[in-house]
């Protein structure tokens, strides 16, 4: 069970880079809830807690994941060390388990619902919220200067459609479904891949590389996915390590979610 001196946060989403923020919390000694969506869509699910979802129980980097059916089950999974992650889209276990503070870490570009009434501090990460409205603090999540700066005031920098740059590659490092169907895999994450090569399918229609590297992430089977959705990810620079640690953008959000959190419960 929780002391009452522990500082829970329920994060909501539990792909990559909320994986990074819970992995920044969790070193620092708080208390982490996450919630996820029946059929996650992590790309880099081999550091995403995301992945609890469809094996029960995934640790990275020595921080382990274990999907649970309730708040009780949550607890109890804290007295163990472990990040419960619940399948939650909408989060409603926060009234039950009244967190110090809320992470909104879905990364949809917009806000789904999140209030800054949900508990004592509440935090959204990138473009859709804004500052003193509807969070306490926004964490920026673009590439650049600002990347995980923390704003009292105001949005984060807008969504630029075009994915940041990974090894001097942006776009053609994506990979993107061809057609609307069943996503079906032909190589795993941390498999050498050379441009041109059939990475998965969808529909019998082939996802094809667009650049030679190393395969960093990629859709979990057998989800149905639509024309244009991003399906996998292949990094250039060839560190296969890359593909099984937390990146350094997930780990600078990180910091500034717990910097955020931090600031905002000192006493006035």
């Amino acid at each position: 069970m929780l002391a009452e001196s522990d500082l829970l946060v329920v994060i909501k989403g539990a792909g990559d880079l909320a994986t990074g923020v819970a992995f920044r919390l969790w070193r620092a000694g708080l208390a982490v809830v996450m919630t996820e969506v029946a059929r996650p869509t992590a790309i880099r699910r081999a550091v995403a807690l995301a992945e609890a979802v469809y094996e029960r129980e995934v640790t990275i980097e020595g921080l382990s994941g274990r999907l649970v059916p309730d708040a009780q089950a949550a607890l109890a999974a804290l007295a163990r060390g472990q990040v419960p992650v619940l399948i939650d889209p909408d989060a409603r276990i926060i009234p039950e388990l009244r967190p110090q503070a809320v992470v909104d870490a879905r990364m949809a570009k917009r806000n789904l619902g999140t209030r800054i009434d949900e508990a004592p501090v509440v935090v959204g990460l990138g473009p859709g919220f804004a500052a003193g409205q509807d969070v306490h603090a926004v964490v920026e999540t673009l590439r650049g200067h600002d990347l995980g700066r923390v704003l009292l005031e105001g949005e984060a920098a807008p969504n630029t459609g075009v994915p940041g740059a990974v090894g001097g590659q942006s776009e053609r490092r994506v990979l993107r479904a061809p057609a609307d169907g069943l996503f079906v895999a032909r190589q795993v994450i941390g498999d050498w891949v050379v441009e041109g090569d059939v990475v998965a399918a969808v529909g019998g229609e082939p996802v094809v590389a667009g650049l030679t590297g190393i395969l960093r992430g990629i859709l979990h089977d057998h989800l149905p996915v639509h024309a244009g959705m991003k399906v996998g990810d292949v990094d250039p620079r060839g560190i296969r390590d890359y593909c099984f640690t937390i990146s350094d953008k997930a780990l600078a959000i990180g910091g500034g979610v717990l910097e955020a959190i931090l600031y905002l419960q000192r006493p006035s």
